[in-house]
């Protein structure tokens, strides 16, 4: 091999050492700033339990079909079939082993805001941290003190079934990189109070778009066609309703009769909704009319779409 051959194959050799480098730092989890966590406040149980309604916990980590405080008994278990892999809903009970009684509310803000695990590995965004990630750190700090008052479960979860490549975790960071944001998914021009809180509940807790929106090709939502309706969910075999104020969403109806579905399930051509949303009308029916109102107001003044599937 001559000189010049020798020189290219070892400047090959760095220039590939370099860019894995490179990668491997990009894909790293990035924790909330310190500065953020460290001044938490101590979280209130009282409002940790409307976030906890608003953040459809239960709906996840409760056995499905759960009623009463069967609905508090977060032993997951949920399976989620997608194109990336089958999910299960982990144990987020207060069992110190099995469950997270162990975590702190640091531990939990950052899985929930950052996608992290206390031992700092990703979590999938099966995970709706995406849409989280807009919360208030306040919020999740009443969330934590709520959740300690919940039963420890014995019992891990089943594991999920991910394939090559989605089974490298670390390469959710550099999907992270691309698609975690804690901006608003929609600019309102001179919102009301009343829409501002309705996008808070809607965008972040609520998480509406995680299901009601479409996808690009590596998963991440659309947000050009914010609430847009989408593919059907496995589960349900049917599309994810259209809900922009548009002709092909919920255009024909009043705040009323949102905040009417909001709070009965029922809607104004007196059909009821079901599946995956039966549970989520049962969530939003424990919080305050108020908070329905907002999320009526903001469904009103959001861009309209054509059907997203």
């Amino acid at each position: 091999m001559t000189s010049r051959s020798s020189y290219l194959l070892l400047a090959g050799a760095a220039l590939v050492a370099a860019a894995a480098g490179a990668l491997w730092f990009a894909s790293a989890p990035q924790r909330l700033d310190a500065a953020l966590v460290e001044d938490m406040p101590t979280g209130d149980a009282a409002r940790g339990e409307m976030v906890f309604w608003a953040a459809g916990c239960a709906s996840c980590h409760a056995e499905s079909g759960a009623t009463g405080d069967d609905r508090l008994v977060l032993a997951g278990g949920t399976r989620f079939e997608t194109p990336f892999g089958t999910f299960v809903a982990p144990n987020i009970s207060q069992h110190s082993d099995d469950g997270i009684g162990a975590w702190s509310a640091e531990d939990l803000a950052n899985a929930m805001m950052r996608g992290v695990s206390p031992e700092g590995r990703h979590y999938y965004p099966a995970f709706p941290y995406a849409s989280y990630a807009r919360m208030q750190v306040e919020d999740v700090a009443d969330l934590y003190a709520f959740m300690q008052s919940l039963p420890a479960v014995e019992g891990i979860a089943a594991p999920g079934d991910v394939g090559f490549p989605f089974n490298v975790r670390r390469g959710i960071g550099l999907w992270k990189r691309l698609f975690l944001d804690d901006q608003p998914a929609v600019a309102l021009d001179d919102a009301s109070q009343q829409v501002l809180r309705g996008q808070y509940l809607v965008e972040a807790m609520g998480h509406c778009g995680e299901c009601h929106t479409p996808r690009n090709a590596l998963g991440a939502l659309d947000a050009s066609q914010w609430l847009a309706g989408a593919a059907p969910l496995e589960v349900e075999g049917r599309p994810v309703p259209n809900i922009s104020p548009g002709e092909d969403g919920i255009g024909g109806w009043s705040e009323d009769e949102i905040v009417a579905l909001l709070e009965s399930g029922f809607t104004p051509e007196f059909d009821s909704v079901g599946g995956t949303m039966a549970a989520v009308v049962r969530n939003l029916a424990e919080l305050p009319a108020d908070d329905r109102e907002a999320i009526a107001a903001y469904l009103k003044a959001i861009p309209a779409h054509p059907n997203g599937y």
